[in-house]
């Protein structure tokens, strides 16, 4: 995994993550940039979070958990290894940790807590804006090896050697539920994947396999990949479209040029102002 600037800069939702009926699910780590709002729970190996972000569900971490200053979880927080609570972060439910617990002044937590390690009442350091500044330090003066050795430790191999999946990555002030995904970034989503709700960004890349069951607006490029349904309208303001082969639109498409692949399906009214470009299958070659 590499990252050619602040990680925090694009949403990316990986291979595999699901919104189920409560919470978004994915197999790897959850980063969430300060002043984000994620609408309901999460679930992931390390959950972190930086400032004042909220979120309106539970928080269900298989590794450790970090949460800066200020956030906010509306329910329970449980934690499979260690737990890192900044000052005056505020739980709604109860917060179980199975190892270690770092702890701040005044954080509320209103169905009282416990850890099965050590429990140690400090202010600890907030972890994920110390990574980032120092991870965008390197990369602002060329130190791109240095950069990528600190995000090769923080991805470690798993015990067959394999790496570990990418993180979900919600931005900074982003606003995430199953009404809309809201990002002033660009958004990446991988292969299948299986969201609700409207996804608005800079530029939006859609996976493979995908099931999304909103609309697509971006300024700019968007891209649908091979076999994706999009169950909403897709319109960009400035950008180009691209829909891959078995790929398939329910609602109107409205961009500058659009790229139809094989057996790419638009239920709705194209409104292109450039060119129109259509795939064709090998049996129409023949």
């Amino acid at each position: 995994m590499a990252f050619s600037r602040d990680p925090l800069d694009e949403l990316v939702v990986p291979d595999g993550t699901e919104a189920q009926e409560r919470a978004l699910v994915t197999d790897g780590d959850v980063l969430v940039g300060g002043r984000a709002t994620v609408e309901f729970g999460v679930r992931g190996r390390n959950v972190l979070a930086g400032e004042s972000a909220a979120f309106g569900g539970d928080i269900e971490a298989d590794g450790d958990c970090r949460l800066d200053m200020w956030c906010d979880v509306a329910e329970n927080v449980l934690v499979g290894q260690d737990a890192y609570i900044g000052e005056r972060v505020h739980v709604g439910g109860k917060l179980k940790v199975a190892g270690d617990l770092d702890i701040g002044d005044d954080v509320e937590i209103e169905e009282g807590f416990e850890a099965n390690g050590w429990i140690v009442i400090r202010n600890p350091m907030p972890t994920i804006v110390f990574l980032f500044v120092y991870l965008k330090h390197l990369l602002l003066i060329g130190e791109d090896d240095a950069a990528q050795r600190l995000v090769s430790e923080l991805v470690e191999d798993d015990e067959d050697g394999e790496p570990e999946a990418e993180p979900l990555v919600i931005p900074r002030n982003a606003t995430v539920g199953d009404d809309a995904w809201r990002v002033s970034t660009p958004a990446t989503i991988g292969d299948n994947c299986r969201l609700h709700g409207n996804v608005r960004a800079e530029t939006i890349d859609v996976g493979a396999n995908c099931n999304i069951f909103g609309s697509l607006r971006a300024r700019d490029d968007v891209t649908v990949g091979e076999g994706a349904r999009i169950h909403g309208d897709l319109t960009t303001r400035d950008g180009d479209v691209e829909i891959a082969s078995d790929a398939r639109i329910l609602g109107d498409v409205s961009c500058e040029d659009l790229e139809l692949g094989p057996d790419a399906e638009i239920d709705g009214t194209i409104r292109a102002a450039g060119e129109i470009t259509m795939g064709t299958t090998e049996r129409d070659l023949e």
